[in-house]
């Protein structure tokens, strides 16, 4: 999971460029459960307070992105504050150096990479393409579980003690839209991307011009 860290960290930073920027402006309502992005079919993200939480989570996004020729499905964690990410009242210094997380559902477990941006982190548990993304199972568990928690080990321990979890956020993921708004997002990782969409128009123009040049 470290390699994961590492590997994907400045892909993350780049793929949520995107669903910042759309989502930045309906960040003022409180979401007590999944919304969905308006107007757009399929909507390319869901966006849900935490019920509640000892972080600076404000709100939790479960955003389409690009991710070379195919899309991805991120969980995204927008902060209350300018962050980092860190439980209410510490002081960033005591902040360990490599932070690790997990979603619960249900009891489930499932370990997945913390990666970082400037006010957002991003929670995966695969890469596609080098981009962070959520796990078929994973989401699987998402749409139908009742109750998502997750989990951090953001502080780093006394000398002698071990590891252990210090934050925590609880999603309540029949609230709102339910598993509807995660059935709906699923559907936007079947659309074709922009680049994809180019290179089968050029694709369709070169056979074109081979049946009009009779090859």
């Amino acid at each position: 999971m470290r390699a994961l860290h590492m590997a994907v960290r400045l892909a993350s930073m780049l793929a949520c460029l995107g669903a910042a920027s759309s989502f930045a402006g309906t960040a003022s309502g409180k979401f007590e459960g999944w919304e969905l992005e308006q107007g757009v079919e399929p909507p390319s993200y869901a966006v849900i307070d935490p019920a509640s939480t000892n972080l600076n989570i404000d709100s939790v996004v479960l955003a389409c992105e690009e991710a070379g020729d195919s899309r991805v499905l991120q969980l995204q964690l927008y902060l209350s504050t300018e962050g980092p990410l860190a439980p209410k009242g510490v002081e960033p210094g005591l902040l360990k150096d490599e932070p690790r997380a997990e979603i619960v559902i249900d009891g489930r477990v499932f370990p997945v990479g913390l990666l970082f941006a400037d006010d957002y982190a991003v929670l995966a548990d695969e890469t596609v393409a080098m981009f962070p993304a959520l796990s078929e199972p994973l989401l699987d568990a998402i749409q139908t579980g009742k109750t998502m928690v997750l989990r951090f080990d953001l502080l780093a321990e006394v000398a002698g003690r071990p590891a252990a979890f210090d934050g925590e956020a609880v999603i309540a993921l029949q609230a709102g839209s339910g598993g509807a708004a995660v059935s709906a997002l699923r559907r936007c990782t079947h659309r074709a991307t922009s680049r994809s969409a180019a290179l089968a128009h050029a694709s369709f123009d070169l056979k074109r011009w081979a049946l009009t040049a009779g090859l």
